[in-house]
Protein backbone atom coordinates (compact mmCIF):
# COMPACT_ATOMS: atom_id res chain seq x y z
CA UNK A 1 0.00 0.00 0.00
CA UNK A 2 1.20 3.24 -1.06
CA UNK A 3 1.99 6.28 1.57
CA UNK A 4 -1.06 7.91 -0.14
CA UNK A 5 -3.42 5.25 0.28
CA UNK A 6 -2.00 4.34 4.04
CA UNK A 7 -2.88 8.43 4.74
CA UNK A 8 -6.32 8.14 3.37
CA UNK A 9 -7.27 5.14 5.11
CA UNK A 10 -5.87 6.41 8.45
CA UNK A 11 -8.33 7.53 10.79
CA UNK A 12 -8.08 11.48 11.40
CA UNK A 13 -8.11 10.77 14.91
CA UNK A 14 -5.18 8.70 14.93
CA UNK A 15 -3.19 11.24 12.88
CA UNK A 16 -3.84 13.95 15.40
CA UNK A 17 -2.97 10.83 18.32
CA UNK A 18 0.12 10.22 16.57
CA UNK A 19 1.21 14.01 16.12
CA UNK A 20 0.46 14.48 19.75
CA UNK A 21 3.13 11.77 20.95
CA UNK A 22 5.53 14.87 21.50
CA UNK A 23 3.70 16.56 23.87
CA UNK A 24 2.47 13.33 25.73
CA UNK A 25 6.56 12.35 26.10
CA UNK A 26 7.24 15.69 27.83
CA UNK A 27 4.78 15.39 30.08
CA UNK A 28 5.53 11.99 30.83
CA UNK A 29 9.19 13.05 30.92
CA UNK A 30 8.34 16.01 33.53
CA UNK A 31 6.28 13.16 35.33
CA UNK A 32 9.24 11.27 36.08
CA UNK A 33 11.63 14.17 36.66
CA UNK A 34 9.26 14.73 39.73
CA UNK A 35 9.44 11.37 40.51
CA UNK A 36 13.67 11.96 40.45
CA UNK A 37 13.34 14.81 42.42
CA UNK A 38 11.18 12.59 45.08
CA UNK A 39 13.41 9.47 45.09
CA UNK A 40 16.42 12.17 45.63
CA UNK A 41 14.45 13.68 48.88
CA UNK A 42 14.01 10.12 50.37
CA UNK A 43 10.26 9.76 49.82
CA UNK A 44 8.77 6.22 49.92
CA UNK A 45 8.57 4.18 46.92
CA UNK A 46 4.56 4.38 46.61
CA UNK A 47 5.05 8.35 46.98
CA UNK A 48 7.62 8.29 44.15
CA UNK A 49 5.40 6.31 41.74
CA UNK A 50 2.16 7.88 42.68
CA UNK A 51 3.96 11.64 41.65
CA UNK A 52 5.23 10.49 38.66
CA UNK A 53 1.65 9.10 37.67
CA UNK A 54 -0.02 11.80 39.73
CA UNK A 55 1.71 14.50 37.75
CA UNK A 56 3.00 12.76 34.61
CA UNK A 57 -0.48 11.41 33.22
CA UNK A 58 -2.06 15.39 33.37
CA UNK A 59 0.81 16.74 32.01
CA UNK A 60 0.74 14.00 29.22
CA UNK A 61 -2.82 14.37 28.41
CA UNK A 62 -2.13 18.53 28.49
CA UNK A 63 1.10 17.99 26.46
CA UNK A 64 -0.53 15.60 23.83
CA UNK A 65 -3.63 18.55 24.28
CA UNK A 66 -1.14 21.48 23.63
CA UNK A 67 0.18 19.11 20.32
CA UNK A 68 -3.76 18.71 18.84
CA UNK A 69 -4.46 22.58 19.55
CA UNK A 70 -0.87 23.31 17.48
CA UNK A 71 -1.59 20.53 14.47
CA UNK A 72 -5.10 23.09 14.11
CA UNK A 73 -3.69 25.96 14.20
CA UNK A 74 -4.87 27.31 17.57
CA UNK A 75 -0.75 27.89 18.69
CA UNK A 76 1.67 29.47 16.70
CA UNK A 77 4.97 26.97 15.98
CA UNK A 78 7.42 28.01 18.94
CA UNK A 79 4.89 31.15 20.21
CA UNK A 80 5.77 31.28 23.62
CA UNK A 81 2.60 33.55 24.58
CA UNK A 82 -0.19 31.07 23.64
CA UNK A 83 1.74 28.01 25.22
CA UNK A 84 2.44 29.92 28.51
CA UNK A 85 -1.32 30.98 29.55
CA UNK A 86 -2.25 27.35 28.33
CA UNK A 87 0.16 25.88 30.82
CA UNK A 88 -1.15 29.16 33.12
CA UNK A 89 -4.20 26.99 33.28
CA UNK A 90 -3.46 23.62 32.56
CA UNK A 91 0.11 23.29 35.32
CA UNK A 92 -1.50 24.03 38.25
CA UNK A 93 -4.66 21.73 37.16
CA UNK A 94 -2.23 19.28 36.59
CA UNK A 95 -0.37 19.61 40.30
CA UNK A 96 -3.74 19.83 41.77
CA UNK A 97 -4.51 16.17 40.22
CA UNK A 98 -0.97 15.14 41.94
CA UNK A 99 -1.36 16.72 45.55
CA UNK A 100 -5.09 14.90 45.07
CA UNK A 101 -3.38 11.66 44.05
CA UNK A 102 -0.70 11.56 46.82
CA UNK A 103 -3.26 12.39 49.73
CA UNK A 104 -5.56 9.87 48.12
CA UNK A 105 -3.00 6.95 48.08
CA UNK A 106 -1.01 8.11 51.45
CA UNK A 107 -4.46 8.11 52.97
CA UNK A 108 -4.70 11.94 54.37
CA UNK A 109 -7.68 13.23 55.00
CA UNK A 110 -6.04 17.17 53.69
CA UNK A 111 -4.93 17.17 50.22
CA UNK A 112 -3.81 21.00 50.45
CA UNK A 113 -1.19 22.11 53.31
CA UNK A 114 -2.53 25.72 52.47
CA UNK A 115 -5.72 27.31 50.72
CA UNK A 116 -7.00 26.20 47.61
CA UNK A 117 -6.15 29.84 45.84
CA UNK A 118 -2.81 30.35 47.22
CA UNK A 119 -1.65 26.62 46.14
CA UNK A 120 -3.06 27.40 42.25
CA UNK A 121 -2.04 31.35 42.30
CA UNK A 122 1.63 29.94 43.53
CA UNK A 123 1.43 27.17 40.81
CA UNK A 124 0.49 29.61 38.29
CA UNK A 125 3.66 31.18 39.14
CA UNK A 126 5.34 28.35 38.25
CA UNK A 127 3.86 27.26 35.39
CA UNK A 128 5.98 30.10 33.18
CA UNK A 129 9.05 28.21 33.81
CA UNK A 130 7.15 25.05 33.05
CA UNK A 131 5.89 26.15 29.57
CA UNK A 132 9.54 27.43 28.80
CA UNK A 133 10.85 23.78 29.62
CA UNK A 134 7.73 22.37 28.06
CA UNK A 135 8.36 24.39 24.50
CA UNK A 136 11.92 24.00 24.40
CA UNK A 137 12.00 20.34 24.73
CA UNK A 138 9.28 19.95 22.16
CA UNK A 139 10.39 22.15 19.79
CA UNK A 140 13.13 20.22 20.10
CA UNK A 141 11.86 16.72 19.72
CA UNK A 142 8.63 17.30 17.63
CA UNK A 143 9.65 18.39 14.69
CA UNK A 144 12.49 15.26 14.26
CA UNK A 145 9.04 12.74 15.11
CA UNK A 146 6.56 14.93 12.11
CA UNK A 147 9.48 14.33 9.35
CA UNK A 148 9.77 11.15 10.14
CA UNK A 149 5.55 10.60 9.75
CA UNK A 150 4.79 12.94 7.47
CA UNK A 151 4.18 10.54 4.73
CA UNK A 152 1.74 8.61 6.02
CA UNK A 153 -0.08 11.24 8.18
CA UNK A 154 -1.20 14.50 6.85
CA UNK A 155 -1.68 16.39 10.01
CA UNK A 156 1.82 16.17 10.14
CA UNK A 157 2.46 16.85 7.01
CA UNK A 158 0.71 20.06 7.41
CA UNK A 159 2.40 20.85 10.78
CA UNK A 160 6.04 19.97 8.78
CA UNK A 161 4.87 22.89 6.38
CA UNK A 162 4.34 25.32 8.88
CA UNK A 163 7.66 24.59 10.92
CA UNK A 164 9.82 25.37 7.33
CA UNK A 165 7.66 28.23 6.59
CA UNK A 166 8.64 29.96 10.03
CA UNK A 167 12.46 28.48 9.45
CA UNK A 168 12.33 30.44 6.44
CA UNK A 169 10.76 33.52 7.95
CA UNK A 170 13.22 33.39 11.06
CA UNK A 171 16.35 32.80 8.43
CA UNK A 172 15.23 35.84 6.34
CA UNK A 173 14.82 38.54 9.26
CA UNK A 174 18.32 37.17 10.75
CA UNK A 175 19.93 37.88 7.17
CA UNK A 176 18.19 41.43 7.07
CA UNK A 177 19.37 41.95 10.09
CA UNK A 178 22.81 40.80 9.41
CA UNK A 179 22.82 43.03 5.99
CA UNK A 180 21.84 46.27 8.37
CA UNK A 181 24.23 45.92 10.73
CA UNK A 182 26.93 45.84 8.04
CA UNK A 183 25.91 48.50 6.24
CA UNK A 184 25.62 50.65 9.12
CA UNK A 185 29.36 49.78 10.13
CA UNK A 186 30.00 50.20 6.43
CA UNK A 187 28.52 53.94 6.97
CA UNK A 188 30.28 54.28 10.37
CA UNK A 189 33.60 53.74 8.79
CA UNK A 190 32.42 55.60 5.80
CA UNK A 191 32.16 58.79 7.93
CA UNK A 192 35.44 58.15 10.13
Amino acid sequence: MSTAAAARHMPVALQYAEVAVPGAGVGLVAGAFAAGVAAMAGLPAVQIATIATGLGVPLALLGAGYCVLLALGKFGVGALGPVAFYWLIGFPLARLVDQFAVATVLGHDQVLREPLLSFLLFQAMLSMGFAIGFLWLHERIAPHLLIRIQYHNPVAAGLVERYVEQATKLEARRRTAKEEREAKRARRRGSS
